[in-house]
């Protein structure tokens, strides 16, 4: 049997059916259950009661998943460029809609003709399975990738990046079934690093985020399709994001190596030197960090860890990573002071610290107390509290162009990011030179 919310009986209802339980018994509480007093929590269960316990000791009935969803998952999953072009621009885009394959935004038919040349461009046959996408534990082929790539407006020479993307996004380190259901405003942020970033116009320098003509947008875009489309990741109904973000419409952004002072991501992750690679994170939007006054690093440290110590993030109450986006002016002026990245997580850390005080009485009963005992259970209020529980788990890159901005990503839950290569089928490291004629 299931119990949750009210606000949560479609998310139980198609997690049950994908998971072979269409039949599973549920209790639905009158939301809100988080976030009110343990009595109140406690008349609604008792308000249940009876229900509880009949769904908990009936006999069971057989019965098959609902024909309907089953249809939806179908539908959503194999049949995206089955649905014909059409004269009306208009009429075709009410069309996406009505069949729930938009995310809002005009989307590009994916005719055979165009879904073809995604698929020849990976060098992949089409049902080639790159990853299962959930809630729905949906399928993503080379083939379903290629018409969500085509919705999107990317270009055929993006699909050896979209798959990296989804390889990371599918390791089940990332989490991506928390990332598609919480009310947490998350997504996915691609970081690509290495030679192709160039090559393929993904922007790096002034106005990472957008906009602007680079492959960024779409590239971001097609990611949240394949979780759309394939996931089954649908707004409001099963996405249960409070507010949501921009950035869930595309989040994509490439990582400023040449501007850097210190070795890539990529190099710290082990990768050789003509690998290009996708870094997946579970991130919110990014803050912004300002400081234009500041001409040690000592000073800029200061303040960036300032900006980051703050009670509303999830970082302080899971063991999670926390990613810093250092603009290549600020990275210089603390590379100045002769301070590795390693030193800059380091600081980072001892310095990015809530005094016990301020967080709310009840955030520190229910949550800092009952899940981190040892550090903050009967600890006096001006006990430091850490956004992240050890140093390594600060990322820092350089990205950006000029000015004396940077920001950092707060992220969710206990995702790790996933650095993935990427590769051609026989294991060999796509090069510029592979899309020269692109």
């Amino acid at each position: 049997m299931l119990m949750a919310s009210t606000s949560f009986s479609g998310l139980a209802a198609r997690l049950a059916s994908v998971m072979g339980m269409p039949s599973l018994r549920t209790v639905m509480l009158p939301h809100p259950i988080g976030g009110i007093p343990i009595a109140a929590v406690l008349q609604k269960i008792d308000a249940v009661l009876d229900e509880i316990i009949d769904k908990l000791t009936a006999p069971l009935a057989r019965s098959s998943a609902p024909a309907a969803d089953a249809a939806r998952n179908t539908a959503r999953n194999d049949a995206l460029i089955d649905i014909a072009a059409s004269d009306d621009w208009a009429d075709l885009q009410s069309a996406f809609i009505a069949r729930g394959w938009s995310d809002g935004l005009p989307i590009i038919p994916p005719t055979e003709a165009h879904v073809a040349a995604m698929i020849k461009a990976s060098r992949f046959p089409p049902e080639h399975v790159v990853g299962i996408i959930p809630p729905n534990r949906g399928l993503a082929t080379i083939g379903k990738i290629a018409a969500n790539a085509v919705m999107a407006g990317c270009r055929p020479e993006h699909m050896p990046v979209l798959i990296a993307a989804i390889t990371g996004l599918a390791d089940a380190a990332f989490s991506l079934k928390n990332v598609q259901a919480t009310t947490h405003p998350v997504t996915p942020l691609l970081v690509v690093a290495g030679p192709l970033a160039q090559a393929l116009n993904i922007n790096a320098g002034s106005g990472v985020f957008g906009p602007g003509p680079w492959a960024n947008a779409v590239i971001g875009r097609a990611i949240r399709l394949v979780m759309l489309n394939i996931g089954g990741g649908t707004p409001i109904e099963i996405d249960k994001a409070t507010m949501g973000s921009p950035g869930k419409f595309s989040c994509c952004i490439a990582e400023n190596e040449a501007a850097s002072p210190w070795p890539a991501l990529r190099e710290e992750r082990g990768f050789p030197p003509d690998t290009s690679i996708v870094t997946v994170f579970a991130g919110e939007a990014p803050h912004n960090i300002n400081d234009h006054e500041s001409t040690t690093a000592g000073g800029l440290l200061t303040t960036i860890a300032g900006a980051i110590a703050q009670t509303g993030q999830n970082n302080v109450y899971y063991p999670s990573e926390l990613l810093v986006l250092l603009s290549p002016e600020h990275a210089h002026t603390i590379a100045a002071d002769g301070y590795t990245k390693d030193d800059v997580k380091k600081a980072i850390y001892e310095q990015a610290r809530i005094p016990l005080s301020r967080f709310s009485r009840e955030n520190r009963e229910r949550r800092l107390w009952r899940f981190m005992p040892k550090r903050y259970l009967n600890r006096p209020p001006d006990t430091p509290v850490v956004v992240v529980q050890q140093w390594q788990d600060v990322v820092v890159l350089v990205t950006g162009g000029p000015g004396k901005h940077s920001m950092y990503v707060p992220t969710t839950g206990s995702a790790r990011s996933i650095s993935t290569p990427i590769l051609k089928p026989d294991g060999q490291a796509w090069l510029p030179a592979d899309f020269a004629n692109c």
